[in-house]
């Protein structure tokens, strides 16, 4: 076989393995809560906002300890004219000022002159009545509020995305259970059909059958577009791009977990809760406004010190250079009022942020308790969803049975079996509205977290 046959086969054997391998579909990776958790901590939009906060923050420390610190300039300047004060002054400075230089036409209308001079210059705050101290303590307050925000920002992340990795779940067994009801809907609608054409019903039971049938296939497209939304929405709280290829390596069972009291919870929140800090640290940024609208009333001492040379040419070398420092007090004696109103201003600000404190922790404590009675309800609603859910099949099946011999009319069991599909929906919601209600109740009480119960498998 000559080689461009070889290549010939080679060729088309590859294309038919790539075309068998692009006809089978990609399969959606597995997705368990955990991992969605950490994708969403590494990915999420807002968390990344909150993390951005926290280094402007950073930045802003590094900024205000710079006021602490000299400041050096370099200048380079180049001037030209004939004004007879810069002239004689330029001159001077270059050095090379002569005895020529003192003639009248050459004092009061001298040529144009050219300067070229360079300035190495510094000034530095010794002494502004602890502004600047207070500046840099402020600034890390706001540092400490950037930081508690970001965490409580991961735990609403934490929050989010569990909320809808459950919702997921929720929306795959509703599907599940529309399947189910579609399958009973079809074998009443074939029991009917058989008692029909042996005469043992009239045509409008048939009829009822059918319309029963048609609800239940118009709730399982809707199950199914249920489902697929939920995914989307877990992709988005994960900060992907919806559509996403995953699927939930779990399923929705019965978990439980043990529920402190009320008054424990409010107290870990109390002290736990990343925002009630945060608020903490706003307070101390607040009382240090005021302090340094205190400080604008005392007195400032500043150094200062500059050396410079001038030469007529900007390469030229050898022309005048000299050097000037001094230290500065600095005292306001009137500023129209300014002072004392941005003092007030800063007071009025630290009133508010008292209250809104106050407002915070209030609104922490109803928090709990609202996430703590929905976590018992739903605890409880599972207990009685399940003995509901194995009554009603029980009753279902007791149905068919006395349809089949005539001893119930189809109203009847389509009743029967309308009851046990919203029992079943019924049981599968509140095993869901437990898990995220205790998650919830982990974010009202400050304790949510990757390694959370609710999290971990």
């Amino acid at each position: 076989m000559n080689l461009p046959v070889k290549f010939a086969l080679v060729t088309t054997a590859g294309w038919l393995i790539g075309t068998v391998f692009a006809q089978q579909p990609v399969q959606p990776a597995p997705l368990t809560l955990q991992r969605s958790v950490g994708i969403a901590l590494e990915k999420n939009p807002l968390r990344k906002a909150a993390l951005a906060d926290t280094k402007a923050a950073s930045a802003g420390v590094r900024e205000a300890r710079s006021g602490l610190l000299p400041t050096i300039t370099l200048s380079e300047t180049a001037t030209r004219g004939n004004d007879p004060v810069y002239v004689f002054g330029s001159r001077l400075r270059q050095q090379r000022f002569t005895s020529a230089d003192f003639a009248l036409n050459q004092l009061n209308t001298p040529p144009p002159f050219g300067n070229f001079s360079t300035r190495l210059g510094g000034s530095w705050n010794l002494f502004d009545s602890m502004a600047s101290w207070r500046r840099v303590e402020q600034a890390k307050s706001a540092q400490e509020a950037a930081g508690h925000q970001l965490d409580r920002a991961d735990q609403e992340t934490v929050f989010r995305a569990v909320d809808a990795y459950y919702n997921v779940l929720l929306a795959r067994k509703r599907l599940e259970v529309a399947e189910q009801a579609v399958k009973t809907a079809q074998s009443i609608l074939e029991r009917s059909k058989a008692r029909f054409e042996t005469g043992l019903s009239v045509e409008s039971d048939l009829l009822n059958t059918h319309v029963r049938m048609s609800m239940r296939q118009q709730e399982l497209v809707r199950a199914q577009n249920d489902f697929a939304f939920s995914q989307a929405q877990l992709d988005v709280a994960m900060g992907l791009a919806p559509g996403t290829s995953y699927e939930p390596a779990e399923t929705l069972s019965e978990r439980d977990w043990p529920l402190a009291s009320v008054a424990a919870l409010e107290q870990t929140a109390i002290d736990h809760r990343p925002d009630l800090k945060r608020i903490q640290s706003e307070e101390s940024v607040q009382k240090l406004s005021v302090a340094i609208a205190k400080s604008s009333f005392g007195p400032r001492v500043n150094a200062f010190a500059s050396w410079r040379t001038d030469n007529p040419t900007f390469l030229a070398a050898g022309g005048g250079n000299n050097w000037v420092g001094g230290i500065e007090l600095q005292f306001d004696l009137f500023t129209g009022g300014s002072k004392q109103a941005e003092l007030a201003r800063q007071k009025a600000l630290q009133e508010k942020v008292a209250a809104l404190k106050q407002a915070a922790t209030d609104g922490v404590r109803l928090e709990v308790r609202r996430a703590y009675y929905d976590a018992d309800a739903a605890r409880q609603q599972v207990g009685i969803a399940r003995a509901a859910v194995a009554q009603a099949q029980e009753s279902l099946r007791i149905g068919r049975n006395r349809y089949d011999a005539g001893l119930l009319t189809i109203t009847d069991l389509l009743s029967t079996e309308e009851a046990t599909l919203r029992i079943q929906l019924d049981y599968w919601q509140a095993v869901s509205r437990f898990q995220t209600s205790y998650a919830s109740l982990e974010l009202a009480s400050g304790t949510l977290s990757p390694n959370s119960p609710v999290v971990q498998p």
